[in-house]
């Protein structure tokens, strides 16, 4: 079965983000003071091929453990946003 998959990676607390503190200078410059923090990160969306959705949750975790984001300076959150997609084959 095919499940499609996000991993969002986002910074550590703690770690420089210059570009979240770019926008938050920005959005502050356009009076949206209101605003208190701004953190940049990425999302990757994966298609997974596995027997069951923890087995797809599990690959996933692996791979951004491995290589999708720096444990060191990020943090990856995996979540299954839909099983049992159709192939794109």
């Amino acid at each position: 079965m095919l499940y499609e998959l996000s991993v969002e990676i986002m910074p550590k607390p703690g770690i420089a983000d210059p570009e979240g503190a770019t926008i938050l200078r920005a959005l502050h410059a356009l009076g949206f003071d209101v605003t208190k923090r701004v953190a940049v990160g990425k999302v990757i969306k994966l298609q997974v091929e596995a027997d069951t959705g923890e087995e797809a949750l599990q690959a996933a975790e692996s791979m951004a453990a491995k290589l999708l984001a720096n444990p060191v300076i990020e943090v990856a959150r995996v979540s299954l946003v839909q099983e049992h997609v159709a192939s794109t084959d």
